[in-house]
């Protein structure tokens, strides 16, 4: 049986102080939720800090990134052999961000992945067309690739620790939300090409929408049958926003 996981992607936000005490009041304020798994995912200097602050809550910590070698010379990377040391649960992996700006690419995401769960780590692999690939209709054509290419080279147990978050790219930080309906299509969309290669399995795996995603809209889209949650950006940076979305299951 699948979760439900809303988790804030809080990017390059936030002092460490800002962060501790943002934290604090997530903590504080979701302590009646019982129906879903909150994970928050601070920059790396927020990690130790704010791990402390969650430690025996229930709350889940997230890395927003990780290195895709496991040491060396890499100045300024942070590998998953390092992230599992401070008690990192999870770390976003492929962020339209990363692929982006970053020009990481699908075999380049598959490495990091399997460092992820060779040290413990469950990612949040995300997945996502841009606005072009949308309005050219290879949506579709898109996601696949780029399941087929990272978690399609996952064993079977291997992808039961795998969480996947839906990205409508063109609807990140613009204002724009994909409908309901559209959220929907492609969330069934990904589990029937989950299926096609892990079966059965792909039924427990929860698919995360993430789009601008807000207390005003987090209801409807959270009532979709293959909608488990969200991965929440903007939203996630106050915690009454963050909360409410949570108690949107």
């Amino acid at each position: 049986m699948r979760i439900n996981i809303v988790a804030g992607n809080w990017k390059m936000n936030t002092t460490v102080e800002e962060g501790v005490k943002l934290v604090s009041e997530t903590v504080e304020k979701s302590k009646d939720l019982s129906n879903v798994k909150l994970i928050v995912a601070p920059p790396f200097t927020h990690l130790a800090s704010t791990g402390a602050k969650i430690k025996g809550t229930g709350i889940g910590l997230s890395s927003q990134n990780c290195a895709s070698e496991a040491k060396g010379a890499y100045t300024g990377e942070v590998s998953a052999e390092m992230l599992a040391g401070i008690n990192v649960e999870y770390a976003i992996i492929g962020h339209s961000e990363r692929r982006e700006y970053y020009n990481e690419s699908n075999e380049i995401l598959l490495k990091k992945i399997k460092l992820a769960l060779a040290n413990g780590i469950s990612p949040i692999f995300c997945v996502g067309e841009n606005l072009n690939e949308r309005e050219e209709n290879r949506h579709f054509e898109v996601i696949k690739k780029q399941i087929e290419e990272v978690v399609f080279y996952t064993d079977e147990n291997d992808f039961e620790k795998i969480i996947i978050a839906y990205e409508p790219v063109w609807a990140i930080g613009t204002g724009k939300t994909a409908t309901a309906e559209q959220a929907q299509e492609i969330h069934s969309y990904i589990r029937k090409i989950l299926s096609k290669k892990f079966g059965k399995k792909a039924e427990n795996t929860s698919i995360l929408y993430g789009g601008s995603c807000k207390p005003e809209n987090a209801k409807e889209i959270f009532s979709k049958p293959d909608v488990d949650g969200g991965l929440i950006g903007g939203a996630s940076l106050n915690a009454d926003d963050f909360i409410a979305i949570a108690k949107s299951f």
